[in-house]
């Protein structure tokens, strides 16, 4: 299965996959993040530009559809205006607990208060019409390949197999097809993996534009740093200063 993943990958990115690999081995570039908590959170620099990419009405409630472990959620309650509640949904109970101790432990009295903690899939949530147009921003960081946990990880890469992108990248766009529905007219749809493969990437955003794109605009990210990509940016750790793997695009509802 080792083999698999390499020759999937080297596939993909070509002589740049060993350069990009050996980054991949090394740790993180993270950063303690404090605006606006009660102690400093360290997450990866890129968490920070894909939180801080979600355009924030200043009134009503967003989204941050797949929370855990909370970094992010963090980040977008740190700088949320009072009108705004923030919708914090985790599905796995285990996630979710360990979210909620999250937001406990870094926000104050006043910012927890305006921030739910919820369960609920957020896919099947878009079968739902009375909840269409619900939330005026969503960030959806949606479960992916995490090929840097991957390959840290002997176990994981002996199980890795080339049908994993696949199988994800079918469930990403469950939760992203939903997330437009659940988004007001008006407002922000940031989609975001830490994905090696375009799959999960861009190809899933190209079905969202297929099936959506008479009412939805490309909104490019502020931030700089990292590639551009058909759709968004991508963070990649060998050309990104540690950063990443990180994609993000960015979506208006009209």
């Amino acid at each position: 299965m080792y083999t698999e993943f390499e020759t999937y990958y080297q596939g993909i990115y070509g002589s740049r996959w060993e350069g990009l690999r050996a980054s991949l081995l090394k740790p993180v570039a993270a950063t303690a993040y404090d605006e606006g908590l009660r102690i400093p959170y360290m997450l990866d620099r890129a968490s920070v530009l894909v939180a801080r990419s979600l355009r924030l009405p200043p009134e009503g409630i967003i989204l941050d559809a797949c929370a855990a472990p909370g970094g992010k959620s963090l980040v977008i309650a740190s700088v949320m205006g009072p009108g705004l509640r923030l919708l914090s949904n985790e599905l796995s109970n285990e996630r979710r607990r360990r979210l909620a101790k999250v937001l406990d432990e870094y926000l104050d009295a006043e910012q927890r208060s305006r921030v739910i903690v919820s369960g609920f899939d957020a896919a099947a949530q878009g079968r739902k019409r009375g909840e269409w147009g619900r939330f005026g921003g969503i960030l959806l960081d949606a479960p992916c390949s995490s090929e840097r946990h991957v390959i840290q990880n002997k176990k994981a890469l002996e199980k890795w197999t080339a049908a994993r992108p696949r199988f994800l990248a079918k469930r990403q766009w469950a939760l992203l097809s939903a997330s437009f529905l659940l988004l007001q007219r008006g407002g922000t749809l940031v989609y975001a993996t830490c994905a090696l493969s375009p799959e999960e990437n861009d190809g899933v955003v190209s079905r969202l534009i297929k099936k959506y794109g008479d009412d939805l605009l490309p909104d490019e990210v502020d931030f700089t740093e990292g590639e551009k990509t058909q759709f968004g940016r991508i963070l990649l750790p060998d050309l990104a200063g540690g950063m990443g793997p990180m994609y993000v695009a960015r979506f208006k509802k009209w």
